[in-house]
């Protein structure tokens, strides 16, 4: 019995090792972009990931790791624009995330939002910049946290259509609290 209980609490031990968190980036428009990544110095780099138009596609990140990623639309110049912005594993293990248009806040077709997949709440960015929920400027307080590991960034535009339906999904009272 207790080389089982041994073996089960090694088991647990290393699949809380191997656990990191994800983020499922969903494209909504038919652009093709590019998600470049930035690692914190000293951390594992993660190479560019291709998501075509109407996409979607998971990154999965190494235990802890802190950086950021941007959004290259095909046929554009490599310029970062908006932000995507996480660490991983942080204070009390929750997760901390944000959008960032401190770097290029005249991006208007990369990262909109950034959310916890399993509660769509709190949300950071918007579809349409400026917005007060991302950074605008380096001293705003922006950013968000969760206990999920697994997040959500929308890229790109919706069209007028389907931004309508989004008044249903984010409340008045959400998006002015």
């Amino acid at each position: 019995m207790q080389l089982i209980n041994n073996l089960l609490l090694a088991a647990t031990a290393l699949a809380t090792l191997a656990a990191a968190g994800s983020v499922n980036f969903v494209n909504q428009d038919g652009t093709t972009r590019t998600i470049k990544f930035t690692a914190n110095s000293g951390l594992e780099a993660i190479p560019d990931l291709i998501i075509k138009g109407y996409g979607t596609a998971t990154q999965d990140f190494p235990e802890a790791w802190i950086g950021n990623w941007y959004s290259v639309s095909e046929g554009a110049a490599d310029v970062p624009g908006m932000l995507g912005e996480v660490r991983f594993n942080g204070y009390a293990g929750a997760n901390y995330f944000d959008v960032s248009a401190i770097v290029n806040p005249n991006d208007k077709d990369g990262v909109k939002e950034i959310f916890p997949k399993n509660s769509n709440t709190p949300v950071s960015g918007c579809q349409t910049f400026p917005c007060s929920n991302a950074y605008n400027q380096p001293d705003d307080i922006a950013t968000l946290s969760t206990t999920d590991d697994e997040l959500v960034c929308l890229l790109g535009n919706l069209s007028n259509e389907r931004k309508r339906g989004l008044v249903s999904r984010v409340s008045r009272r959400f998006a002015t609290s």
